[in-house]
């Protein structure tokens, strides 16, 4: 007897949960152990599902590792999405940057494993090239505003490549050596880096 609507929507939204079950596992497992502790077995053992079902929702652990890339990536545009209406638009984002949820320790171990992978990962790195071109727009577009804000006049494309370069850093060392870089630090170096070309911060 086939299923009805609402049984098949039922499905799907089982199917939906599943799926963040599983992205939720493998995110502890690399927070706790890196890209060491990302296998199938541990990842099911994590979730308390079978082996198969990793294989069953995305494919393989490789797909897997970009479902849990991508879903890092929205929930970093979704909190930069929400400045403070206080703030000139570098300056909110900076607040976003380096708050406690994607600056926190657990965080950047995260990105920093997965940004390891990119480079020979061809899945990752398709799924990264198209993140990262919205957050580099978004970047430039709080630059541009900010600049018009402050009456400054700028060639925004290299300045937005030196200031990913240097959140991109600021998050490396953060996560190697917490304690030789604080958030107040790291707002404090993009502030020095930005000013000479957009007028006075407050960040």
């Amino acid at each position: 007897m086939p299923a009805t609507k609402s049984e098949a929507s039922h499905k799907r939204l089982l199917a939906r949960d599943r799926r963040q079950q599983l992205e939720d596992a493998a995110l502890s497992c690399i927070a706790r152990g890196g890209i060491r502790a990302f296998t199938v077995d541990q990842v099911a053992a994590e979730a308390g599902v079978s082996r198969g079902l990793i294989a069953h929702h995305f494919g393989s652990i490789e797909g897997l590792l970009v479902a849990v890339y991508s879903r890092m990536f929205h929930q970093w545009r979704e909190i930069m999405a929400h400045p403070r209406p206080d703030r000139l638009p570098i300056e909110a984002l900076i607040d976003a940057l380096f708050g406690d949820d994607l600056f926190g320790r657990q965080a950047l171990t995260i990105w920093l494993t997965l940004w390891g992978e990119i480079a020979t990962n061809p899945l990752l790195g398709a799924e990264h090239r198209a993140q990262y071109a919205g957050y580099r727009d978004s970047i430039m577009a709080a630059l541009t505003a900010t600049a018009k804000a402050n009456g400054r006049q700028i060639d925004v494309d290299p300045l937005a490549t030196g200031f990913i370069c240097l959140v991109d850093g600021l998050g490396v060392q953060r996560c190697i050596e917490p304690a030789l870089l604080s958030a107040e630090d790291a707002r404090t170096a993009c502030r020095v880096y930005l000013e000479p070309h957009l007028g006075p911060l407050a960040v």
